[in-house]
């Protein structure tokens, strides 16, 4: 029961984050993680802190689950203070999720997933705003079959990001089969990628997938040709190298290192219009973190 317990925790953290392409994909209890992509040509450097916390309850004579959860993020977003007036103001921003989630048991191998996200989202220079607070939504479904020579999971679903650049809901698919021993690969959407595992413990994937976040900036920017900028957005196609190991059977620690094969990191005014560039420029990639899951 406590190992099915876990696995459906998994792929209900897959549907919380799989919309939030760093490090989704994976079934964590409790992670702490920390990102740098060093200053690249365009003279930026950006950060980031993030605690994710999830768990899992059984309801409905134990064939459903609810699960709770939370994640924050702290960017660093170091700019040239000459950039802009008030440039300042973009050097740190905290995008907090509360996650509330249900798995309904449709069938032996289908399984319905909703979730409600709550999100704060601001540079917090000020008191909180009514501009900070987003909902977002997320429903799918998914296919995990385990007991074939070939084992595969299949997770559909659409999400809509209150605090996505595209006002629009947007569809996700992921689709992960173990096609040897020792190989899986993934295909999908926002993430593809390959695996290789170990019977020690170690665990290596190199991954292509997007990152980015959308944030409300409190005290509105003033740009040249009377532009108002109210918010702050970043998007990165990134193509990166993990290696992960497991300290304990239910802890790991991994290092992540790659590149941007795009980028553009921008400032955009109440229609969500790319009003000034910020970063356009490819740079470095660096992740490290640990996790405590399956």
């Amino acid at each position: 029961m406590i190992k099915h317990k876990y696995a459906c925790l998994g792929i209900l953290c897959l549907m919380m984050f799989v919309v939030e392409p760093f490090y989704s994909q994976t079934p964590d209890v409790l992670r702490l993680e920390y990102m740098l992509m060093p200053e690249n040509s365009g003279e930026v450097e950006t950060s980031r802190i993030k605690l994710v916390l999830n768990v899992p309850f059984t309801v409905r004579d134990k064939k459903d689950y609810v699960v709770l959860g939370a994640e924050y993020n702290r960017y660093n977003f170091e700019v040239p203070d000459d950039l802009f007036p008030d440039a300042g103001d973009l050097s740190k921003f905290h995008v907090l999720d509360v996650n509330f989630a249900y798995l309904y048991k449709l069938s032996e191998k289908w399984n319905l997933i909703g979730v409600v996200t709550p999100r704060w989202s601001s540079n917090f220079v000020e008191e909180l705003q009514e501009d900070d607070f987003n909902m977002n939504y997320t429903v799918g479904a998914y296919k995990n079959v385990k007991d074939v020579e070939k084992p595969y999971m299949l997770v559909l679903g659409i999400s809509y990001n209150g605090t996505s650049p595209i006002d629009v809901p947007l569809p996700f698919v992921y689709y992960e089969k173990r096609f040897h021993p020792n190989w899986s690969y993934v295909l999908g959407a926002p993430k593809s990628g390959m695996k290789y595992f170990t019977k020690k413990g170690h665990f290596f994937q190199t991954e292509v997938f997007l990152d980015g976040y959308y944030v409300n900036i409190q005290n509105d920017i003033l740009l040249s040709g009377n532009n108002l900028s109210t918010d702050v957005s970043s998007t990165a196609l990134l193509l990166t190298l993990g290696y992960q190991y497991k300290i304990t059977k239910d802890m790991s620690v991994y290092f992540i290192g790659g590149r941007s094969i795009y980028q553009n990191s921008a400032l955009r005014n109440e229609e969500r219009e790319d009003i000034f560039t910020l970063n356009d420029a490819a740079g470095l990639y660096f992740r490290t973190g640990i996790r405590i899951g399956i």
